[in-house]
């Protein structure tokens, strides 16, 4: 366990946020600039290479891409043998949390699903993959309806040669009820690992319930890599979906990656057409996202 400090450099610590796998993040306060941040060390990684890499690597990835459906990162440092990263600090409550009080509508689970294919769009553009895509990666205002994307802690470059990505066969890393069927045989993975990540996501914002209900890893585990999951019109009685909402998840969570939408940009035209009602590739919310951004960026 990790002692919390007063004061890591020029940051000081406000509170503890949460814990995972691989470090704890902390609430801090810039002296310098007098703004909020979010402080992530990792957790033992002078004694763990892989751990060490894999840090900088989120590093890396983070800040090549500035979207406001992504976190920020605004500094990486070390500090008495501990990396920490400084990112931007959100605001709001996990997109888990929000779905345990109920299922969400047809239309505010499409306009998250679109916000976050949205950010991972510019990721994918430079060869990152996220691969731990879940609901507690997420946080969502309903007030803004402003859904941002977090953690890039197990991102892997597209573009690293076989030797130096971090994942070897038999091995995979993520979130087992979130994971993609071909992560688990320690296959290496591509964008569409994330749209089907993203589509299991979608299927409980609107179904309150996972596409695979496995009580065990063992169980869950087979069923990902044998079991087609219940079409959407018939998880829940007396709770019709749009069929062609239903026909983008559901293709989305196909088991072989070949059968998925090759590309974030062609799932997110799935979903909008399916809000919009007209088989539009490049209309709607998405397209409306894409040029915010590109606002933004200005």
């Amino acid at each position: 366990m990790i002692e919390m400090p007063d004061c890591i450099g020029p940051y000081r610590i406000v509170s503890k946020v949460g814990e995972g796998g691989m470090g704890v993040v902390y609430k801090a306060e810039d002296s310098r600039l007098g703004r909020v941040v979010a402080l992530k060390i990792i957790r033992e990684c002078d004694a763990d290479f892989s751990r060490r890499r894999r840090f900088w690597q989120e590093a890396r990835a983070a800040a090549q891409v500035a979207h406001p459906n992504a976190c920020r990162i605004y500094d990486v440092a070390e500090e008495q043998d501990r990396l920490v990263l400084v990112m931007e600090f959100i605001e709001g409550e996990s997109l888990a949390r929000r779905v345990e009080r109920g299922a969400l509508p047809a239309r505010e689970a499409a306009q998250i699903v679109l916000a976050i294919l949205s950010a991972l769009e510019a990721f994918h553009k430079i060869g990152i993959v996220h691969r731990d895509l879940k609901p507690e990666n997420i946080t969502y205002d309903p007030a803004s309806q402003r859904a941002k994307l977090l953690d890039f802690g197990i991102a892997r470059d597209a573009e690293l040669p076989p030797e130096e990505r971090l994942t070897r066969t038999g091995f995979f890393v993520g979130t087992l009820k979130y994971v993609a069927p071909e992560a688990l045989s320690g296959e290496l993975v591509d964008g569409r690992a994330d749209i089907y990540s993203l589509a299991t996501i979608a299927y409980w914002m609107l179904t309150g319930q996972h596409p695979h209900s496995g009580r065990t890893p063992r169980e869950l585990f087979q069923q990902l890599l044998t079991r087609d999951p219940v079409p959407l019109n018939k998880i829940v009685p007396g709770l019709s979906f749009p069929l062609a909402l239903e026909a983008a998840v559901m293709r989305g969570l196909e088991r072989d990656p070949s059968r998925r939408r090759p590309t974030v940009t062609a799932f997110a035209a799935d979903v909008t057409a399916a809000l919009a009602g007209a088989p539009t590739p490049e209309a709607g919310l998405f397209a409306a996202l894409k040029r915010a951004v590109r606002r933004r960026s200005t």
